[in-house]
């Protein structure tokens, strides 16, 4: 199966949380906070959303930072995804 997002919105792939702190702790599976940065896997055509014209600014591939409580989490296929609107992503990492 393949997630096709409509309009501004984007599929992302969280990144994995460090296994160890800077200071060689090793962290649980439970206490690691899930980093707010992704992975773009697909993205809408954009187009006219509510009544405005919204050019889509990240392409798949890209690696972003999204807003901590943006989207809406999704399995497919033993994968988690997250979709949220191209306005909760808040930079592109270069």
């Amino acid at each position: 199966m393949k997630l096709v997002p409509l309009g501004d919105r984007v599929v992302l792939k969280q990144l994995e949380a460090e296994e160890t702190t800077k200071s060689g702790i090793v962290l649980p599976g439970q206490a690691k906070e899930k980093p707010q940065q992704a992975e773009v896997i697909a993205v809408g055509p954009g187009g006219m959303v509510d009544g405005k014209e919204v050019k889509m600014e990240v392409a798949v591939g890209d690696n972003v930072i999204y807003s901590k409580y943006a989207g809406t989490e999704v399995k497919m296929d033993g994968e988690e995804y997250i979709i949220v609107k191209q306005n909760d992503i808040l930079a592109i990492v270069k």
